[in-house]
């Protein structure tokens, strides 16, 4: 028997996809409208998220369903502490909270590694495929509007035991499709990744403000800063 788990979740995820991508954070990551210390919480609260989501997966590596789609190569926990010191420096560990929106997440996955493992699928499949895919990109845009070096600051997005990302999605997704699942589990699976998308997208709307607070002070820094700053006048057009 074959699920085609991964078929319907590309499917029944498309709408969350694109709501997603509109975003007023991410939508202004993807014009490279990035601010450092945006970028360093949201990484910081997907560290939260990683950490709870790969110790819930990793108790389930026996697990009959669970275990034939478990790829520690797809962690992000190691990478992300990584970006943590670059960010927050050695004692990081005491300076981080997660966010409400991320705590909300984080209760989700608890919940569901206790009563409802099988639909930790959903939120693997949302967080890692997409980290694979448009993932790549974003790591370009921050580290050319953050001006980083190689990758420093951005070692989320960077794969290092996944050198053929295009293979590994393929290898992914077939096993996804041939577990042994039938169509209420499967159903259910895809509308937990609906839900994982929502989860993802109130963690970024909680950053917005403090985002919007640093463009107006960068337009702010923008406009008071002029080779005119010593003058009184007011420049007006004619």
């Amino acid at each position: 028997m074959s699920s085609n788990l991964a078929v319907k979740l590309r499917s029944g995820t498309q709408k969350a996809h694109t709501a997603a991508e509109n975003v007023g954070f991410m939508k202004c990551f993807l014009q490279g409208v990035v601010n450092k210390d945006c970028f360093a919480q949201f990484l910081s609260n997907l560290y939260f998220i990683y950490s709870e989501l790969e110790t819930a997966l990793a108790s389930y590596v026996n697990h009959p369903v669970l275990g034939a789609v478990y790829f520690p190569q797809l962690n992000r926990q190691a990478a992300l502490e990584k970006d943590m010191v670059f960010y927050y420096g050695q004692e990081w560990r005491s300076q981080l909270t997660p966010s409400t929106a991320t705590q909300t997440y984080i209760a989700r996955i608890q919940e569901l590694s206790t009563k409802e493992p099988i639909l930790l699928l959903g939120h693997a499949y949302t967080r890692y495929m997409g980290d694979l895919s448009g993932g790549q990109m974003l790591q370009k845009i921050a580290q050319s509007a953050l001006k980083l070096s190689e990758y420093e600051g951005t070692s989320f997005y960077n794969f290092e035991q996944i050198p053929d990302k295009r293979e590994f999605k393929d290898q992914y997704r077939q096993a996804l499709n041939a577990l042994p699942i039938d169509d209420i589990t499967t159903e259910r699976i895809v509308a937990e990744a609906n839900h994982a998308f929502g989860l993802n997208m109130h963690m970024l709307q909680e950053l917005e403000g403090s985002l919007i607070k640093a463009i107006g002070e960068a337009l702010f820094n923008q406009l008071t800063i002029s080779p005119n700053s010593g003058s009184t006048e007011i420049a007006t057009s004619q």
